[in-house]
């Protein structure tokens, strides 16, 4: 089993979990800094976005787990506050960081397609590299199977949890996210192929399809009502970008998101 405690640092633990998280957030902002002085949008603008809306989405995805897992937490309260022992739920991050998005978008003047569109690859990739720090901590697995041989031992090893081996969704999430990355990468850079926000559409899409599926695959999921709440958010983001989608494609006067 590895240990979640990276390394200390005097009194302090730095825990794996972190490091993903954020590894993550620093390689997301170094590609939308790349990418946003293509669409005429200031690097400094993404660097300030973030620093407002990382903290938040934080919070908000802990809020979200807490929201639904409440139970857990009416006796110990001060629970609420381990975050370094995981419990965020990405779909709570995503609603808090959309609605920072929107606001500093327009107060900043800035299309919010546009700025949704350099963004949406680089959230992929956090994602991606944000799931490794469950793998640590040993959540968001699934069922139990008979053996994990065509892993890694190093994976195999860490997934091995109360006495059996069990399937690791998270795993499946993180390269799922990682060949929708590529793709985003790979299709956003053709001329007159993707409109404005289009590529936003494609994440919502992919991720939501991805999700969904994998979801049922998991033994922890967070339900309401008996129902699986991540697969009824994935079903909600897949069909807004396919509204996103049709609607983008009936005006003539969408631009395209890469003109030359």
């Amino acid at each position: 089993m590895i240990n979640p405690v990276a390394f200390q640092i005097g009194p302090f633990s730095i825990r794996w979990y972190a490091i993903c998280i954020v590894g993550g957030l620093i390689l997301a902002v170094y590609l939308s800094m790349r990418e946003a002085p293509r669409k005429g949008i200031k690097a400094d603008d993404i660097l300030d976005f973030i620093l407002i809306a990382f903290p938040i989405s934080i919070i908000g995805a802990r809020l979200y787990y807490v929201a639904f897992e409440w139970k857990n937490y009416r006796n110990n309260p001060l629970d609420i506050f381990a975050i370094w022992n995981g419990g965020i739920a990405i779909y709570g991050g995503l609603i808090a960081g959309a609605v920072v998005l929107y606001l500093f978008s327009q107060r900043r003047f800035i299309n919010t397609l546009d700025f949704l569109d350099i963004a949406a690859p680089s959230v992929m990739i956090a994602q991606s590299i944000g799931r490794w720090g469950n793998f640590v901590n040993q959540e968001a697995y699934g069922a139990t199977v008979e053996n994990l041989d065509y892993l890694p031992s190093f994976i195999r090893n860490q997934m091995y949890i109360d006495g059996s081996y069990r399937q690791p969704t998270f795993l499946y999430e993180s390269l799922w996210n990682l060949l929708g990355f590529s793709l985003l990468l790979v299709l956003r850079r053709k001329s007159h192929f993707l409109k404005r926000g289009e590529i936003t559409a494609f994440y919502l899409i992919w991720y939501g399809f991805g999700r969904m599926v994998i979801e049922g695959m998991r033994t922890d999921s967070l339900m309401f009502a008996g129902l699986r709440i991540s697969q009824w958010l994935s079903a909600i983001l897949i069909l807004a970008g396919i509204a996103l989608i049709l609607h983008q494609r009936r005006s003539t006067k969408t631009p395209y998101y890469r003109e030359n």
